[in-house]
């Protein structure tokens, strides 16, 4: 405690410590605790009692070379890039992917927004930015992004639904139940998703075809729903009649059409179109070749008349 008790017990004109030959005089002064070894070393230092241990001088050089090469690195900007290097070179380069979830997103896509260059390392791969880039693609709805160390990432992906084929002049695209696109057709079993035309018809199309729902027979024969004037419906059949639909009443005109083909083959028939938008009755339009059959046949009719001998009492 003497040693550290400076301009205590001393007399006038005896010198008091000094560290680095610099005299340290305050008088009735106790450093703090923490200080007191540090400083003890350094007077020590500076009187030439303390030996530094061997390559001491190298460390430090080494150590200051390392740290100032650490800081110009993090100042320009290479210090992940560092971290990646090195660690990618001790066993924690990224070198299996799982993907998990995905039908209509392509593994490719998928890689390709977590950018890995064959060298990228798992400790420093930023998980919450690739989960970003990947929540991007199209058909993404919610991507998770995880570590499975030491070289392993999992993608998890939920998609969005696809309700229908939505088509506006030459465009074709896939949407939501809610009307949202989610991305261009591009064929496969996308084909199989009803095919709503017109403006105005995704809005409407949840409602109608929860209708049609009800027709089974009906539905399996629809290729097409076509929205007109964002009005009311035109119904496309696989043998190229047309169902026009009233603007109002459309459960009714569903339930007549159904019995009257069940009950006469009415859209089995030669024609080209039923109109059902008058309320009091029911339109039926043939086909050009029916039109030029019937045409003719009625033609024929006076002449068979004629032709049938008169019957002598």
């Amino acid at each position: 405690m003497s040693a550290l008790m400076w301009g205590q017990g001393k007399g006038k004109g005896v010198a008091g410590p000094a560290l680095f030959s610099l005299p340290l005089s305050f008088d009735h002064f106790v450093l703090p605790r923490m200080l007191r070894r540090p400083v003890r070393i350094l007077a020590r230092l500076g009187e030439g009692e303390f030996q530094p241990p061997r390559f001491s001088a190298a460390i430090m050089s080494a150590v200051l070379i390392a740290s100032s090469g650490a800081y110009g690195a993090y100042l320009g900007g290479h210090a992940d890039g560092i971290v990646q290097s090195i660690t990618a070179r001790t066993g924690f380069a990224v070198d299996q992917v799982k993907v998990v979830g995905n039908r209509q997103t392509s593994e490719i896509d998928i890689l390709d927004r977590l950018e890995l260059d064959g060298w990228t390392s798992l400790i420093g791969f930023d998980a919450e930015a690739a989960r970003e880039r990947i929540a991007t693609l199209p058909w993404i709805e919610v991507a998770a992004v995880r570590k499975v160390y030491p070289h392993t990432l999992e993608v998890r992906v939920e998609e969005r639904q696809a309700f229908a084929l939505w088509q506006q002049g030459s465009d074709l695209s896939v949407i939501e139940k809610d009307g949202a696109v989610i991305a261009p057709f591009s064929g496969g079993k996308q084909v199989l998703l009803p095919l709503l035309i017109g403006a105005g018809a995704p809005a409407k199309a949840p409602e109608f075809l929860a209708k049609i729902e009800k027709y089974p027979d009906l539905a399996t024969r629809i290729r097409g729903y076509v929205r007109v004037g964002d009005r009311r419906w035109d119904l496309k059949l696989d043998n190229g009649i047309t169902v026009k639909l009233p603007e109002d009443g459309e459960d009714q005109a569903l339930a007549e059409l159904v019995g009257m083909d069940h009950d006469k083959g009415l859209l089995s028939r030669d024609i080209a179109a039923v109109d059902m938008r008058l309320s009091d009755r029911l339109v039926v339009q043939l086909t050009p070749e029916a039109a030029t059959q019937r045409e003719a046949a009625l033609n024929e009719k006076p002449k068979m008349l004629k032709r049938k001998p008169e019957t002598k009492i």
